[in-house]
């Protein structure tokens, strides 16, 4: 029960932030924008977060499975929208718009993998 509560505790405070990146990328890509900005800017943004807490937590600190719950499952998972990221795809899709859809799921996935290694390879690059 204590991880549950870790993990909800992290997940209110990932929430959290996930609501300023939307309202923050919101304002700055406007709100009639054709792109999902904000869903894929926390998509990037929180993979990238969670190479670096797995990179730390492996090699700097030895991070408990209470630790690991509250920052990556609570904060992280809170954070991330790829619930939000499948919403915003069959919206897409249900306008019409097949090819921004394809375009917005492969450069989500392909980019979120790629800022999780990129933020391990540092932490690599810092620590080891």
């Amino acid at each position: 029960m204590k991880l549950f509560f870790l993990a909800a505790a992290g997940g209110a405070i990932g929430a959290g932030g996930r609501y300023l990146v939307n309202v923050g990328v919101g304002r700055l890509a406007g709100v009639t924008a054709n792109f999902p900005w904000p869903t894929f800017v926390a998509n990037i943004a929180g993979s990238f977060l969670m190479g670096v807490m797995i990179g730390l937590l492996a090699l700097k600190f030895s991070g408990s499975n209470e630790l690991r719950t509250f920052v990556a499952t609570g904060i992280l998972g809170g954070f991330t929208t790829f619930s939000a990221f499948s919403a915003d795809v069959v919206v897409l899709m249900e306008r019409h718009q097949g090819g921004l859809a394809a375009v917005y799921a492969a450069s989500s996935v392909v980019l979120a993998v790629c800022a999780l290694l990129a933020g391990l390879a540092i932490v690599r690059q810092v620590l080891v």
